[in-house]
Formats: C-alpha cells, sequence, structure tokens
C-alpha cells in the first residue's frame, strides 16, 4: 500500500501563485508515475499533471500547460504542484495520486491506483 497526504492548499487571488505538496509513505517503490488530479463542484475529476520516477518526464494537460510545475524530490519521497498565474476556474479540492504501471500518459482517475484525501484550492476574482 502507498499513503498520499496532500499539503499547501488555500485561498489566493486571480494572478496569485501556490505550491502543493504530496507525501508519499509505504510501498513508494512500486510506483511509476505520480500526478495530480482537481475536481471543482459538479464536476467530474480531471487530470492535471504526472510524472514518470525519476521526475525527468512530465506530461501536462492542456489547460494549466505554461503555468504549472509539476516536479519531484525522490529522496523526500514527497512530489510538487507549483501553479503560477492562478485563475478562478483552477478553484477545485486537488488530489495527489500514484500507479503502478509506467505509462505517463494516463489521464483518467481510474488509471491510478492509490490517492490522497485532497487539498482544496480556491482562486478568487
Amino acid at each position: 500500500q502507498v499513503q498520499l497526504v496532500e499539503s499547501g492548499g488555500g485561498l489566493v487571488q486571480a494572478g496569485g501563485s501556490l505550491r502543493l505538496s504530496c507525501a508519499a509513505s509505504g510501498r513508494t517503490s512500486s510506483t511509476n508515475v505520480m500526478g495530480w488530479f482537481r475536481q471543482a463542484p459538479g464536476k467530474e475529476r480531471e487530470f492535471v499533471a504526472a510524472a514518470n520516477r525519476s521526475g525527468l518526464g512530465t506530461y501536462y494537460a492542456d489547460s494549466v500547460k505554461g503555468r504549472f510545475t509539476i516536479s519531484k524530490d525522490n529522496a523526500k519521497n514527497t512530489l510538487s504542484l507549483q501553479m503560477n498565474s492562478l485563475k478562478p476556474e483552477d478553484t477545485a479540492v486537488y488530489y495527489c495520486a500514484a500507479r503502478t504501471r509506467p505509462t505517463i500518459r494516463a489521464v483518467h482517475p481510474s488509471q491510478f491506483d492509490y490517492w490522497g484525501q485532497g487539498t482544496q484550492v480556491t482562486v478568487s476574482s
């Protein structure tokens, strides 16, 4: 089993920045891809970004490309998401996720095996 705990959410004005972190524990050696998803009220959970085991390979949703940056610190077993130029439409609960299979371009929630509890990000206009 792998446990994921997110932190760093909060309230920010449009145009501002936030940094989310995800601490992983347990059988982290079994995970090959880690990523971030988000879910706004009344909407389905959607893919945001993913990174491969080394962190050198990354993949982003078009809606956040150029504004968000995903990164990994394997020594600390943490995954981060730096979010810049935030927009009100970025408001959602953000979830950290991990999968055992190595394909980085997995964008459906069902393709991920482990999930955190989520952290709220609210962007005011």
